[in-house]
């Protein structure tokens, strides 16, 4: 997990976020005296009124060790999403190893139609109406990486006015 430079990490402290636990896992280490159990968790928090998100790992031997892990490592990791009133600007593939997923804007009244980590990472940002479709690999931490990886690819209008060198009215 690439961490994000202090100067451009956002404050979670005055932020209200939200977690939520996509996954816990049972991992063991195979040592010469049997075998060390240990829970991992996979952990998106976010505020959705801000439009930020982020998302950690945790691993610890108990589980609600490993979800508080989870939710540091994410506080961490936030970022913030560009997206319109109701919707996301354009439609964007996201890929993280085999996993792949595509966004699509949707009308005001389709709500989220999204499954699994999709659907946690989408509500944590506060994006009200989307279509997804998720592709590929269905290991919960490639989806979740794809979906965060398509939503770094949202630009809102002014970014893209900027980089074009045109008035926001001619896009």
């Amino acid at each position: 997990m690439a961490a994000i430079p202090a100067e451009k990490r956002i404050n979670p402290a005055s932020l209200n976020l939200k977690e939520q636990v996509i996954s816990i896992n049972r991992v063991t280490k195979v040592v010469k005296g049997g075998k060390n159990l240990s829970f991992s968790a996979l952990v998106v928090v976010g505020d959705p009124d801000v439009k930020v998100v982020g998302f950690g790992m945790g691993k610890a031997r108990e589980v609600p060790a490993a979800i508080k892990k989870g939710i540091e490592a994410a506080k961490k990791n936030l970022r913030k999403v560009n997206v319109l009133a109701t919707t996301i600007s354009h439609t964007v593939e996201g890929r993280f190893g085999s996993g792949l997923v595509l966004l699509k804007p949707a009308p005001e009244g389709t709500g989220v139609i999204a499954g699994g980590p999709v659907r946690a990472v989408i509500q944590a940002a506060g994006i009200p109406n989307v279509l997804t479709k998720s592709i590929g690999s269905h290991n919960p931490h490639n989806v979740l990486r794809a979906t965060i990886d398509a939503l770094e690819q949202l630009r809102d209008r002014q970014a893209v006015a900027d980089l074009r060198g045109l008035p926001v009215e001619k896009l």
